[in-house]
């Protein structure tokens, strides 16, 4: 393993713990209009889609208390 020569001293390091640069970093370029409207339409895609799976969905979740009634009645005419 490389050792080096000279010691470096430990308030250089702890000094180089806090270094704050005094650039800025340059402000985020802003959207333009295509890029606005594609999110909107992007996120009103994916909830459109969410409400469409959850309309579809719904009478699947649903309990059918027809065909219990029918096979109940069946069951206690033969009786």
């Amino acid at each position: 393993m490389y050792r080096r020569r000279e010691p470096v001293p430990f308030a250089f390091v702890a000094e180089a713990d806090r270094f704050r640069s005094n650039v800025t970093p340059p402000p985020p370029a802003r959207a333009s209009a295509g890029q606005i409207a594609g999110r909107w339409l992007l996120g009103l895609t994916i909830v459109a889609a969410l409400v469409g799976s959850l309309v579809i969905g719904m009478p699947a979740l649903t309990l059918d208390h027809s065909t219990a009634q029918t096979q109940q009645s069946q069951a206690s005419d033969k009786h």
